[in-house]
């Protein structure tokens, strides 16, 4: 179930793909939006399309590159600075980095991969919890993945489990354990990790199946559903770990 309680909702990486589909959603839905972007121009693009199909949006963008502490700290300042609030936060920017055999990858690979999937949502965390905390009912969303399940890699009956690499995969693995540890030390904020899903993206080259629709289902239920189906949770219903 879906409350009706509007949540002012901050979204990273919300210029295209997941990120530009969930601030649509959420915005149509009556929700007040911030688009966190690295392009401001891109950023602008997409909200003036948002609120072209929604007039009565309330969407406002904001440059944040999650790999840097002095956008990230400038993109608190200004959502601060508002007065809007911040309810629910989605760490939803990633990338898919190298895509080499495991026997040919390298520690270099892990590095832009892990500085934006790991370390971009524990810098956008940590600065935005002092506005977080403020809120009557805030949540923290982590826009995970299957590959980072170590169930779902290894099973058989998965398309997760045909998929051998080691950058992406750990990245998502890691940010997992992430999820689990502030839901442990923030008791009073909802922590949800979301898995898209299969989703036909530019991570991916557009191959995956889902629509982007699709692959919104769980970040928008990890946002505003009354109980979300887990801590782990896809458009299906909870993720095993």
């Amino acid at each position: 179930m879906t409350t009706h309680i509007a949540s002012t909702v901050l979204v990273t990486g919300a210029t295209g793909g997941l990120g530009a589909e969930t601030c649509r959603r959420l915005a149509a839905a009556g929700h007040p939006v911030w688009m966190g972007v690295r392009n401001l121009e891109a950023g602008h693009d997409v909200a003036g399309k948002i609120r072209a199909d929604n007039p009565d949006s309330d969407v406002r963008v904001v440059e944040l590159d999650v790999t840097s502490d002095d956008s990230v700290a400038a993109a608190y300042r200004a959502v601060s600075e508002s007065g809007t609030g911040l309810d629910v936060l989605v760490n939803n920017a990633g990338i898919a980095g190298s895509v080499a055999a495991p026997a040919d990858t390298v520690p270099a690979d892990f590095l832009p991969v892990f500085g934006v999937n790991l370390l971009g949502p524990v810098r956008v965390t940590h600065t935005f919890l002092p506005l977080l905390r403020q809120s009557p009912s805030p949540r923290l969303v982590m826009v995970s993945s299957g590959m980072g399940s170590f169930a779902v890699t290894n099973d058989p009956a998965r398309i997760e489990s045909t998929l051998h690499g080691l950058v992406y995969p750990s990245s998502k693995a890691a940010l997992n354990m992430v999820t689990t540890m502030y839901a442990k030390a923030l008791p009073g904020i909802r922590v949800v990790a979301a898995d898209p899903g299969y989703t036909a993206t530019a991570l991916n080259g557009f191959s995956g199946t889902q629509s982007v629709e699709e692959g919104t289902d769980a970040i928008v239920e990890a946002c505003t559903a009354d109980s979300p189906a887990g801590m782990f949770i896809d458009r299906h219903g909870c993720v095993p770990w």
